[in-house]
Order: structure tokens, then sequence, then C-alpha cells
């Protein structure tokens, strides 16, 4: 008589299953290392971009009435640390080093100039004008030229990023690069500058309409 036993599967042990997964994962990742050495094969899963933005629309025209005399190209590194209070940088915080390279423009508003502020002789021979202090435009950052150049982030931060998208993430450092592109450029000299330029323009402008005497100056407006 011969009698059959059948046999009970035996379960996997966890660090089995552990072992299991980490080759698993391992194997992924050097697939995906292949494919990325591996001439040609890249190009196969690569991504395409396409621009399907809509046509800009014009919102609104000024006129402008300011003479640009002067421009100054500025460059800054910024250094913006965020911190959460009783947590460590590693778990939450971020830390961005941006470089931000702009331009501020100096001008002379030539649109308030009244009646008064300009005076000619009888033959036309002989004018003074009288023009407001040169001002600053708002700072301009290049994007071509604008850069992050590392950004540190807590693990807290990181699986953030993972499950929603920041578009705002960047406009702190621009904000900042833009304060100290304002900064640097009311100290140096570029209001002066301007005056200068403006004043030469004024100068050879009136001076080719037949003005002999040209005289140019600058009050508070």
């Amino acid at each position: 008589m011969t009698t059959s036993i059948s046999r009970i599967p035996r379960r996997m042990p966890g660090w089995a299953k552990v072992l299991t997964a980490v080759v698993v994962v391992i194997a992924v990742l050097f697939a995906g290392l292949r494919l990325a050495v591996l001439p040609g094969l890249r190009d196969i899963f690569g991504t395409e971009t396409h621009d399907r933005s809509g046509p800009a629309l014009l919102k609104s025209i000024q006129d402008m009435s300011r003479y640009d005399a002067a421009s100054g190209n500025f460059q800054v590194v910024v250094d913006l640390e965020k911190d959460a209070k009783f947590l460590p940088q590693a778990i939450r915080g971020t830390r961005t080093l941006y470089v931000g390279a702009g331009t501020v423009e100096g001008y002379v508003d030539l649109g308030k100039l009244g009646k008064q502020d300009v005076t000619v002789n009888g033959d036309r021979t002989s004018a003074s004008i009288k023009l407001p202090h040169a001002s600053l435009g708002k700072p301009a950052l290049d994007p071509d030229h604008s850069y992050t150049v590392s950004k540190q982030r807590g693990l807290l931060d990181r699986l953030g990023d993972i499950f929603s998208d920041n578009p705002n993430s960047e406009q702190a450092v621009q904000k900042l690069a833009s304060k100290h592109i304002a900064e640097a450029a009311k100290t140096s000299g570029l209001t002066t500058r301007a005056e200068t330029n403006t004043t030469n323009m004024l100068k050879g402008l009136l001076g080719s309409l037949g003005f002999t005497t040209v005289t140019i100056s600058y009050a508070a407006s």
C-alpha cells in the first residue's frame, strides 16, 4: 500500500523578501544605466518638447516720455537659507545658491518738462533747459544668464516636491536678486552718467538746429 504525503508550501522568510526587492531595484537601475551609456538606445525612450502655448495678448499700451540715457549690467550671488523651528535642516529646510544677472536703466523723464522749464532768446541762438534729476528703472533679470547653482532640501521638502509642483520655488531668490541689484544701482553712479548723457544729447540736438549756447540744469522734480 502506497501512502502519498502532500508537502505543505513553506513561507518565504521576511529577510528573503527584502533581499529579493533589493535585487529587483538593482536590476532596474542597472538596466537604466545600460540604456544611458549604450549609444542609440537612449533615443528610443527620449522625450520630445511641444510648444502648445496660445498667442500673446496685448493688455495695454503706455506712451513713454523718458529718455533712457544709461544702462548698468549687474550680477549678484544670492545665498538664501530657510530653516524650520525645532527641526534640523536635514529634515526640513532649504538652501539655494543662485546667480542673478540683470540690467537697470538710468533715465530722465522729459515728459515732466513745462513751459517754464525751457527758455529761448529772441534770435533763437541761446536756450536754457531745466530737467528733473535722473531716476532708476526697475531691475530686469536676464533669464539667459541667471541660474541656480545648487539647491539643498530637507527630507520633507524633497517628499513635497515629489507629490506637488511648486512653480514659485525660484521666485524668492529672483526677488532677492532684484532687490540686491536695485541697491547696487543706487550707489553705482548710474544716474550721474544718465544726466551727463542726456546733457550731451540735448546739446548736440539743439546745436544741429542752430543754437550756439545751450545750458542744461537739473532740479528736483
